[in-house]
């Protein structure tokens, strides 16, 4: 009996080591956009043109993305599409622009993402009627 306790704790211990080790890795691959909001924020108080901030902003935003796709993320792209509870969070409904917009989504307040094609935030949505 004691082996196989011994074995529980092992195993247990082990998969809090293998969630730290992930966590960690992930933490380290998004360090170098730290960076980058940093040097922006360093260089950029005095900046006059606006636009050059937007573009370096940007630049930091794609960054970021792409390291959280090369992790799994994807983005749901849910203008357009019928309702779905599964994937949708209905906010409100409105009446539809167009006939053919009812029962689908006409407005989306916040996105929804997906991790290895599970949702881990629904789309925050507003559904034509």
């Amino acid at each position: 009996y004691s082996e196989f306790d011994n074995f529980r704790k092992r195993t247990a211990k082990e998969k809090i080591d293998i969630t730290k080790t992930a966590s960690e890795n992930v933490l380290k691959d998004l360090l170098p956009v730290l960076d980058d909001f940093e040097r922006a924020i360093t260089n950029n108080e005095n900046v006059e043109d606006p636009s050059a901030l937007k573009e370096g902003f940007g630049l930091i935003h794609n960054k970021l993305f792409k390291n959280l796709e090369a992790k799994g993320l994807e983005r749901m792209d849910s203008n357009g599409e019928t309702f779905d509870v599964d994937k949708h969070e209905a906010l409100t409904n409105v009446p539809a622009p167009k006939d053919n917009l009812k029962g689908k989504v006409v407005d989306v307040i916040e996105k929804g993402y997906l991790l290895n094609d599970k949702v881990i935030r629904f789309a925050k949505v507003v559904v034509g009627q």
